[in-house]
């Protein structure tokens, strides 16, 4: 921790002695997406600059991500410090937010997506990654951060078709138009639709998704505001589990052809119909307030065999799998007022707000019976394709079975109810200081119908939490910000996905996770920012005594870090980005250390881009994502090595509306192991990708 400190101390050296920009200078920055404010962004909440926020925050704007050529939340995250990714069994995003793996810690407009599926982009203004425990404005979950995707709203005034067509070297194809149409002077209608069909390098591997979001806005008066919209989400895709690891602990490599799954039964499907309303009230020129409503219907089915275990000495693999199907509903309804007002000298930004969730989610898992063994397992000779196929096959020892999912392995209903009360406020102590303090009431009530025939009972659990958030920022100058903050989330025992409160977990109190962070954040440029900061995260989670049922233990376990970011305008014509953290944690037992590192924690991840302008025309990208070696499992045995992939991209304008682009992943075509879900299911990273675009509007 000494050296992250001094780390940091530089850093607010650097910013004080740093020469101080005239009035003119300053007031000339305009990054887009640097200040959020209640009509872009849920993730602040208030009109605050990101350089008064006192926390680690990312913004992805839409024309980065096209320009990029990014399809999915997962390529984001592979250009975002102090996050990576997580394999997700091949069926949805999954983030690993400081060292936290989380499914569920994603926003759609500031509204809870906790729903496992891959997020499209295609209808998105900016992505939001905060890094740090925040249940303040999100509630439970939040553990190690949170990504919020702020969708596109229809534009009064506006009158515009944006397309693009790409075509990939795989033979995938993506398509999307977005048209906004001013139907009066006070209000619009804009319609953002795409489809994609799905290829990739592995054997099988294919699949289809479309979106259709139609929405409109509606200027109800000089002081309100009315959004509506309506998404549908159509997604089918084969589940691709990766390969085993051998006696060194590592993927095999000879494998990296070979897909242990049933070409037919490894697939998901998910249908989803999404309503969002929101309105927005200007009170008086200090006082705004706004109501949103979001109303999530998701019918979602996965089915999967995958490698569980390796005998390379006989050059066998195991298979397991299962069929998991979710039907969910989520409405949330949420509110609140931003004021802006003097006591004194001091001033104040102050929000107040609430939140209501109501959800229904019924899910259900079968596990396979092999007709050869009469379970869940059977064993494979390793060859290209392992002999499943429909479920039907051959076995290591020859033998001809039949396989169905016919073992149920649970069988639940959830009903949750979660009430919520917040507070902040954003005080202005004096020129140079501000002061953020804040907190958040939520009670969390949940009830479980297990429907299993031989349980069949109902369990439920009420946890009632406050989350504190606090931070202090000093501005020694307009365009440098030093911050140190403290903020705290939790997560009760039912999980991110509220699958069950069985055995203790209904005794249990939620986990705890609070956050200690100081850092830096300076507009050295107009169009050019640099951000530090030093982070502890420390999880608290109470098991039963083992000596005493009726008393708790409480196991600390802490992941501590830092992170650089720097992003800008070196010349007029070249752009360049770079990001690095450093992350350290250790496992902790009810006997204390236990010397092993947090599976998905590489020690070090370095990203770098350069655009660079070479004519008025004609431009080149290129850069490269670095991640250090980590443990694929908790108990250290397996291990994804380091990598270092290149990318480049090159964009030719044929006109004022038109131009074609090429973007290119993995150029010097390595061979490497994004991530993992387990210790033989080691994700095989895709070889050399050429994509080529043409983006247009008319």
């Amino acid at each position: 921790m000494k050296f992250r400190l001094t780390t940091i101390a530089a850093a607010i050296l650097l910013s004080q002695t740093a020469i101080a920009q005239n009035d003119e200078k300053i007031e000339r920055i305009e990054v887009k997406g640097q200040h959020l404010s209640v009509s872009e962004s849920n993730s602040v909440k208030t009109p605050t600059p990101i350089i008064d926020v006192p926390q680690s925050l990312t913004i992805v704007t839409a024309e980065e991500i096209t320009a990029r050529g990014f399809t999915s939340v997962g390529e984001i995250i592979d250009y975002t410090p102090g996050v990576n990714t997580s394999q997700g069994e091949g069926h949805r995003d999954a983030v690993v937010f400081r060292g936290v793996r989380s499914t569920a810690d994603f926003y759609l407009d500031g509204n809870r997506d906790d729903v496992q599926y891959y997020r499209p982009l295609y209808n998105i203004e900016q992505v939001e990654i905060l890094r740090g425990p925040n249940a303040l404005l999100f509630g439970r979950g939040g553990t190690g951060g949170i990504l919020n995707r702020v969708s596109k709203k229809a534009d009064i005034g506006g009158e515009f078709t944006d397309y693009t067509a790409s075509f990939n070297s795989f033979g995938g194809l993506n398509t999307a138009i977005d048209t906004n149409v001013t139907t009066s002077p006070n209000s619009a209608v804009r319609i953002n639709a795409m489809y994609e069909r799905l290829e990739g390098h592995r054997d099988f591997y294919d699949g289809e998704r479309y979106g259709f979001n139609p929405t409109a806005r509606f200027e109800l008066s000089d002081e309100t505001t009315l959004d509506v919209s309506y998404e549908y989400v159509n997604h089918h895709r084969f589940i691709d589990r990766g390969i085993p690891t051998g006696n060194d602990g590592r993927p095999v490599e000879a494998f990296e052809d070979i897909v242990f799954a049933d070409p037919e039964n490894n697939y998901t499907d998910l249908e989803a119909y999404i309503f969002r309303a929101a309105a927005e009230h200007k009170f008086s020129d200090s006082v705004k307030g706004n109501f949103s409503a979001f109303y999530g219907d998701y019918d979602k089915v996965y089915s999967n065999f995958y490698a569980s275990d390796y005998d390379p000495e006989n050059n066998v693999v195991e298979l397991d799998g299962y069929i998991d199907a979710t039907v969910r509903d989520n409405l949330i309804l949420s509110g609140n007022i931003v004021g802006e007002f003097e006591t004194g000298s001091i001033g104040h930004t102050l929000i107040v707000g609430t939140e209501f969730i109501s959800t229904d989610s019924d899910q259900n898992r079968f596990n396979p019976v092999f007709s050869t063994t009469g379970s869940d397992r059977e064993l494979f000779t390793v060859q290209r394709p392992i002999a499943l196929n429909g479920m039907t096959g051959v076995n290591a020892s020859g033998d001809d079975f039949t396989v169905s999912f016919s073992d149920l392995n649970d069988d639940t209903r959830v009903n949750l109810k979660v009430f919520s009360l917040y507070i902040q406020d954003e005080i202005a102590l004096s020129e140079h200081f501000d002061l953020v303090l804040g907190a958040r009431f939520d009670q969390f009530d949940i009830e479980v119908y297990n429907a299993d025939p031989a349980v069949l009972e109902t369990r439920s659990r009420t946890d009632s939490e406050v989350s504190p958030r606090a931070g202090i920022i000093y501005k020694p100058m307009e365009n440098i910000s030093l911050y140190a903050s403290y903020s705290r989330s939790f997560l009760p025992r039912s999980g991110e996905q509220y699958t069950d409160i069985n055995d203790e977990k209904d005794k249990l109190d939620p986990n705890t996770f609070s956050n200690r962070e100081i850092g830096v954040k300076w507009d050295l440029a107009p169009r050019m920012s640099f951000t530090a900061a030093v982070f502890e995260n420390e999880q608290s989670s109470p098991q039963v005594a083992d000596n005493d049922p009726s008393t708790l233990d409480v196991i600390d376990s802490e992941i501590s870090g830092f992170e650089l970011q720097f992003k800008g305008e070196l010349t007029r014509d070249w752009q360049f980005t770079a990001n690095y953290s450093n992350l350290d944690g250790e496992i902790m037992s009810r006997m204390g250390p236990t010397g092993r590192t947090p599976r998905e924690l590489p020690e070090s991840t370095f990203s770098v881009w350069n655009t660079y302008q070479v004519s008025e025309s004609f431009g080149l990208g290129l850069g490269a994502t670095y991640q250090d070696e980590s443990f694929i499992n908790n108990s250290n045995s397996a291990t994804l090595p380091s990598y270092t992939r290149i990318d480049a991209s090159a964009f030719y304008q044929i006109s004022d509306t038109m131009r074609v682009q090429v973007n290119i992943e993995n150029l010097t075509d390595e061979l490497y192991f994004p991530n993992a879900h387990s210790t033989h299911q080691a994700t095989v990273g895709a070889p050399f990708n050429a994509t080529v675009s043409l983006i247009g509007t008319f």
